[in-house]
């Protein structure tokens, strides 16, 4: 597997090189990282890791564009077990290593149109932190600096004027060796600027499955407004007949943020309802992961030093099972092009202070619903990380 997708790689290289001038970016990131563990984990352990996104893109005529990007990857310790896991990898005497395709598709340019196909990102709605608009990769707060998924499809964008798009997209089943119309996704958008507002409007229609007559419904609104407080609402009603899915399906996010002393103090607070059958929840039967209660809320500030430096601070908190996680980061320009940023975060519940055993979903040990393919239990009460990244 490892081997045919550097071949692939290598091909893509040279068949552009002859037809196009091709031009790469991308970060390389040096992480370490430190853990003490809960439940069943380790006391203590350790990670190292050294990533890299590679893009690359090259002109195709005057009308389109080609894009890939390439993930690579090494780790040691605590890094190792998670990328053990993807399949692809290779062991080395001290390291586990793999590459992973992330991107490869093309951009069409008409005079009032695109198309885009092949392996890339279709985000959707505007919310900064949960995203339920954004149901084919849902956003994870507790991982601020994860790339999104692509997806392997197709979109149509048109544009009667400056302000105004709309958009046909059609996806893959999320089961790649699904054969038949089987969960296929396709649906449309409609998105409208004005000066100090934006709305888009969403809707999508998921084939059903195997023994099902019905498929799955998906529609939602997103606004973002830019008054004297930027504010955000986005929504997606998830509606399954088979399921009887009702109020359950909405997922909601509203949220505000602000800027104080000229912009060197932002705060943000956004707001999250997750219905048990939403596009934000947990869905283990379609390894689909998400958020298991119903109300969160992410409340954090960003303090800019000088121009080098700055510090954030967040919490998130989930409020059914009272359960938090505080979040500290502080990011340093070393110099153009590389920055150092250290993070820790603090799982905190109630069986933490009281023994209680009634453990949260941000707390050191999740509840052993949100585990149920392990036999121990795994959490950890401490989480620290370094990551010089480089951007060339």
């Amino acid at each position: 597997m490892k081997k045919n997708i550097i071949v692939i790689i290598i091909a893509i290289f040279i068949v552009s090189g002859l037809s196009a001038q091709m031009t790469f970016s991308g970060i390389l990131d040096s992480t370490v990282s430190m853990r003490v563990g809960a439940g069943d984990a380790a006391d203590f352990s350790c990670g190292i890791e050294e990533y890299a996104n590679i893009r690359f893109q090259a002109k195709l005529r005057e009308k389109g564009t080609f894009y890939g990007a390439v993930n690579l990857f090494a780790g040691a310790g605590d890094y190792a077990f998670a990328m053990s896991g993807m399949g692809f990898n290779s062991v080395g005497e001290n390291f586990i290593a793999g590459i992973e395709l992330e991107r490869l598709y093309f951009k069409l340019n008409g005079e009032h149109t695109d198309f885009d196909g092949g392996l890339f990102r279709l985000p959707f709605g505007y919310s900064q932190v949960w995203g339920p608009s954004d149901f084919i990769n849902p956003k994870n707060p507790l991982k601020p600096d994860a790339r999104p998924r692509g997806i392997l499809g197709a979109s149509l964008s048109w544009y009667p004027n400056d302000d105004l798009k709309l958009l046909g997209f059609s996806a893959a089943p999320r089961k790649p060796f699904s054969q038949n119309a089987e969960g296929w996704l396709m649906g449309i958008t409609a998105e409208q600027h004005w000066e100090r507002t934006s709305l888009q409007a969403l809707y999508s229609y998921e084939m059903p499955m195997s023994g099902s007559e019905i498929g799955i419904h998906r529609a939602g609104l997103s606004l973002k407004a830019d008054l004297e407080v930027a504010f955000i609402l986005d929504f997606l009603y998830t509606y399954n007949h088979e399921a009887e899915t009702r109020f359950d399906g909405f997922s909601i996010s509203a949220g505000v943020d602000y800027s104080f002393f000229e912009g060197k103090l932002i705060v943000l607070a956004e707001y999250l309802y997750n219905g048990a059958a939403s596009s934000t929840a947990y869905d283990f039967d379609k390894n689909k992961l998400g958020f298991n209660n119903n109300h969160y809320l992410y409340t954090g500030l960003t303090w800019l030093i000088n121009d080098f430096t700055n510090v954030s601070l967040a919490l998130i908190s989930g409020f059914d099972d009272v359960s938090f996680t505080p979040v500290i980061s502080v990011t340093n320009e070393l110099f153009q092009g590389a920055s150092l940023t250290v993070s820790a975060q603090v799982p905190l519940d109630r069986d933490l202070f009281s023994g209680s055993g009634k453990r949260g979903e941000f707390g050191p040990i999740p509840p052993d619903h949100l585990q149920p393919f392990l036999p121990e239990r795994l959490g950890s009460y401490f989480n620290l990380s370094a990551r010089l990244r480089l951007r060339f």
